[in-house]
């Protein structure tokens, strides 16, 4: 579904990305792990374009991700992205946020995208929120309607940076709970997260990336009791002892 090949980013003389090569297979659930600065945030946002790649390539479900000619817009709109801070509309209501994009880009009709958001509303759990706006709402109930909202276009695949960073800790495991039940369901997923049982629980495979660079590639069995690289046992120690 996703890969990587011979990737570079740099930002001024700062080697952001170096040499990255991987692929994330259908129905895969990926989780990036890494220390601050490794690079992780930057790798997942260029496979959507949010961050433009100086060498190699990225193809996603077999598109050339920096062809030139791209249309960018339908392109990201098959991509799902939830994002730190959640970046909903706040003048918006929740259901409204969740219509958008399928009426204007996928024209939807407006009866259909409604029936389809009040679905997402209910499988996140917040169904009884679709008339509240996201100024009403708590951290946690915020990620879920963006995690609903992303669904909304029925993307192959769902990009997440850091979706709980953001969150009081009350709040972490309601939003664990909608991308467990995601990956359950067999979404491809690739997750910037430090939430370690996560990744324990539901990752196929996690990367650990230091410096820019993919350290290790492995199965969470194989990572966290059998970290080959120095820099994962001193990550995985650091975390321990945390």
């Amino acid at each position: 579904m996703i890969a990587f090949s011979g990737v570079n980013k740099w930002y001024g003389d700062y080697h952001a990305i170096v040499d990255f090569t991987a692929e994330v297979a259908k129905g895969e659930v990926v989780v990036v792990c890494g220390p601050s600065g490794s690079g992780k945030s930057t790798l997942i946002r260029t496979i959507n374009r949010l961050e433009e790649i100086q060498q190699g390539t990225i193809r996603f479900d077999g598109q050339d991700v920096h062809a030139p000619g791209l249309n960018l817009n339908q392109f990201r709109s098959h991509i799902g992205f939830v994002f730190q801070q959640f970046n909903l509309f706040p003048h918006l209501s929740v259901l409204d946020n969740l219509t958008l994009a399928p009426t204007t880009v996928l024209k939807l009709s407006a009866t259909a995208a409604r029936e389809r958001a009040m679905q997402l509303l209910d499988r996140v759990g917040l169904a009884h929120k679709a008339a509240a706006h996201p100024g009403q709402l708590s951290g946690g109930q915020q990620q879920r309607v963006a995690i609903a909202r992303a669904l909304a276009m029925s993307p192959p695949a769902m990009l997440f940076d850091e979706p709980t960073s953001a969150l009081d800790p009350e709040m972490v495991g309601e939003v664990l709970q909608v991308m467990k039940s995601l990956a359950r369901d067999g979404m491809t997923m690739v997750c910037v997260t430090h939430e370690m049982g996560f990744a324990r629980e539901v990752a196929n495979r996690v990367w650990f990336m230091d410096a820019g660079r993919l350290v290790e590639s492995g199965t969470p069995g194989d990572f966290f009791q059998r970290p080959k690289s120095p820099r994962a046992q001193k990550f995985l120690s650091d975390l321990r002892a945390h």
